[in-house]
């Protein structure tokens, strides 16, 4: 008999016998309906149990998926990224190709218009030291005939001779015709030393070859192709240190030089000073190309070799003059240190290495150190 069955019959019964057979009978069947209510709720519980292994096997399944689902999301994101400044790079890279490609053609047509001017011009002034040897030869002998006026007995021919003196002041034109032959000697050696300095600026590397070069004719030439940006805003001091030459590409380093000092004369608002300094230390020699500008603020110090950055008003900067400076500079292997303090003024000092070594990997823009 089940045990709940019997502990129910003594709690009532107690000792007593049963009444009948059939009361038995009944008993027994209540027994045996305790007994597959046990095994049905045993059977139930092994089916819970079953079910709540599957469930806890799909739930462990379904974290893991969750899992790899997030490392995979993880990992798009960070391809995505990836690729994100992959393109910034590109871009920046196909920016500052295309404004290197724009200077180049510059060059290209500069070297092409001066090679064009300098014959002419070499015609002019060899023709203007002829003129003045023949304008020497024609005083000479004029002065001659002026001696052998007194001579002349016609008085007609005389007269003819002092008008005509008079009419063409010839006094006035033996002061005023050499020092018009000095200043047309003056204008067109002036003419031959724009257009030497416009063949050295432009002069192309297209090769890349690296020659040795004097950073300060280099600097020189520079300072006359953008002296019209400077003159009418700031003295220009020169402090050339005793440096060697420097193996480079000397136009690119001319670009360089030229983006500085357009830079510091644009910082200037009505009068200042550029000051240029060079010096060597150890292995390396310095630029440093100053001006008494308006400064950088410092939130800007981080950004000013970006690409596309200026605080130039629209339609005077494209932001790319520092940023294909800092990798011309890299390529060098070379580094910018630059200091700025609003109000004062900016510095930018070039470091270069006298010889160059070719490099695997370029500079990081964290070579730049800027100080404020």
């Amino acid at each position: 008999m089940h045990r709940l069955l019997q502990r129910q019959i003594k709690r009532f019964l107690k000792d007593a016998p049963l009444q009948s057979e059939e009361f038995a009978t009944f008993l027994d069947a209540v027994s045996e309906a305790y007994n597959q209510s046990d095994s049905d709720l045993g059977t139930v519980e092994r089916s819970l149990v079953l079910m709540s292994n599957e469930l806890n096997e799909a739930n462990s399944g379904l974290r893991n998926e969750l899992a790899e689902h997030k490392k995979t999301e993880q990992a798009l994101l960070k391809e995505k990224e990836e690729l994100r400044i992959l393109i910034n790079k590109l871009e920046e890279t196909k920016n500052q190709l295309m404004q290197s490609e724009k200077m180049a053609s510059i060059g290209q047509l500069a070297a092409g218009v001066a090679h064009e001017i300098n014959n002419p011009i070499g015609y002019v002034y060899s023709n203007l030291g002829t003129l003045e040897k023949y304008l020497q030869d024609t005083f000479e002998l004029l002065a001659i005939y002026e001696q052998a006026e007194n001579a002349i007995t016609d008085d007609e021919v005389r007269t003819k001779l002092t008008s005509s003196k008079a009419r063409l002041d010839i006094v006035f034109l033996k002061e005023d015709l050499p020092s018009l032959m000095i200043e047309s000697k003056e204008g067109i050696t002036r003419v031959k030393k724009i257009v030497q300095n416009l063949k050295d600026f432009s002069h192309l590397d297209t090769t890349d070859q690296w020659n040795y070069s004097n950073l300060h004719i280099g600097i020189d030439s520079t300072l006359n192709i953008v002296n019209n940006e400077i003159k009418y805003k700031a003295n220009v001091i020169k402090n050339y240190g005793d440096i060697p030459e420097v193996e480079c590409l000397s136009s690119q380093l001319n670009q360089v030089f030229m983006n500085l000092l357009v830079n510091a004369a644009h910082a200037i608002e009505t009068q200042g000073t550029i000051t240029i300094s060079t010096g060597k230390s150890n292995d390396e020699v310095w630029v440093e190309i100053s001006d008494t500008g308006k400064g950088i603020a410092p939130e800007h110090m981080q950004k000013i070799f970006d690409p596309f950055f200026t605080t130039k008003p629209v339609g005077k900067g494209t932001g790319l003059g520092l940023s294909l400076s800092y990798s011309i500079i890299a390529k060098h292997n070379g580094r910018f240190e630059v200091r700025s303090k609003l109000g004062e003024g900016t510095s930018f000092r070039v470091w270069l290495p006298v010889k160059h070594v070719q490099e695997n990997s370029q500079p990081t823009q964290g070579s730049a150190k800027t100080k404020t």
